[in-house]
């Protein structure tokens, strides 16, 4: 497995949200590496009403802003830390919200604290999850996802199974469009049973 460079990202949230199936998120704490398959996502493209840039760059939604492969980390639902990858050129608001990992190493180090999951796909399976199990906080908002560093993106494990699309889940702006995407069979993949097959 190596890093992504940003040159092979695509230039578009949409294909970005399809393109990240099966790709790496790594995180290199001083205790461990942690790290895990991306299973699924959700793309949140420039003019979505759903998405966290449509009003407008505002100083919280700033790092969305940022050219295509940079961490977009903020706190929803006064519970817990999401993080998007931006998915546009500088100056175009666009991002994709990473939703499920399969875990492949630093599983230790995801169960800190309260996290003792009966079964390793729960540790990383929803966006709040996943954020905790690779200890995504503010200090993530904006690092650059391509860069060397302790936070980034990386090329397959193997290769995917077949990628599905569905509707989002959990939003009520824009709801009924198909910008989620996730691995067919994964039993990682989060949302009701009809979204994941």
């Amino acid at each position: 497995m190596r890093r992504l460079p940003r040159g092979e990202l695509p230039i578009a949230t949409l294909e970005l949200a399809q393109f990240l199936i099966g790709k790496t998120l790594a995180h290199d704490l001083p205790e461990g590496p942690i790290s895990g398959r991306i299973v699924e996502t959700e793309a949140y493209p420039p003019g979505d009403a759903a998405g966290h840039a449509f009003r407008g760059e505002t100083p919280p939604n700033r790092s969305l802003f940022l050219k295509r492969g940079h961490a977009h980390a903020h706190f929803a639902y006064g519970s817990c830390w999401l993080i998007n990858v931006t998915g546009e050129r500088a100056g175009v608001g666009g991002g994709v919200l990473l939703r499920a990992l399969e875990p492949l190493e630093g599983v230790g180090l995801m169960q800190h604290e309260d996290r003792q999951a009966v079964w390793l796909c729960d540790l990383a399976r929803g966006p709040g999850r996943l954020a905790a199990a690779l200890h995504i906080d503010k200090p993530s908002d904006g690092v650059n996802l391509c860069a060397q560093g302790p936070l980034w993106l990386g090329t397959a494990a193997w290769i995917p199974k077949a990628v599905g699309k569905s509707v989002r889940i959990g939003i009520r702006r824009a709801a009924r469009r198909c910008f989620r995407f996730y691995e067919r069979g994964n039993p990682c993949v989060s949302g009701p049973a009809r979204l994941r097959q």
